[in-house]
């Protein structure tokens, strides 16, 4: 089962392109600049979803997803290397906590194995123009909702 599942990640992730990307990320620097990041998104449902973040490099390039299914999440962290096109992953789990706009992911398990020291990220949820996505407070990464991502690029 644990096969399938990065298998799906990893052939996602093709589907997402960082050129793309890109442009998403200029689209949501616009919009935040005029709406602002104030909003009352807790009546917004974040069960099964699935969120993105590709980072590009000279070398490599990072796809990042954290999926979330009821209390429990899963994060993944994939690296690809350019020069000699093999892929590497990391599938952490843990559970999320939710105040409001703010998740808080903790994820203390890789690939079923606890770890020493959790994995935890702190992400603000917004909404713009029908994509939600989370903003991590820590990095300013944004990681983009894919079923909004998949809604617009049709």
């Amino acid at each position: 089962m644990r096969k399938f599942f990065i298998l799906t990640l990893f052939f996602t992730g093709f589907a997402l392109k960082a050129q793309n990307y890109g442009a998403i990320n200029e689209i949501l620097d616009r919009l935040e600049e005029r709406k602002g990041i104030n909003q009352h998104l807790e009546n917004v449902s974040i069960e099964d979803k699935k969120f993105v973040l590709i980072k590009d490099f000279e070398d490599h390039t990072e796809r990042s997803f954290i999926i979330l299914k009821g209390k429990e999440a899963t994060y993944v962290e994939m690296f690809d290397d350019k020069s000699t096109g093999q892929s590497t992953s990391n599938v952490f789990s843990g559970d999320i906590i939710r105040k409001k706009n703010i998740i808080s992911l903790r994820a203390d398990k890789l690939e079923n194995k606890k770890i020493p020291i959790p994995v935890s990220k702190t992400l603000l949820l917004t909404k713009q123009k029908d994509i939600i996505y989370l903003i991590d407070i820590n990095s300013r990464d944004r990681w983009i909702d894919e079923e909004s991502y998949s809604k617009k690029t049709k």
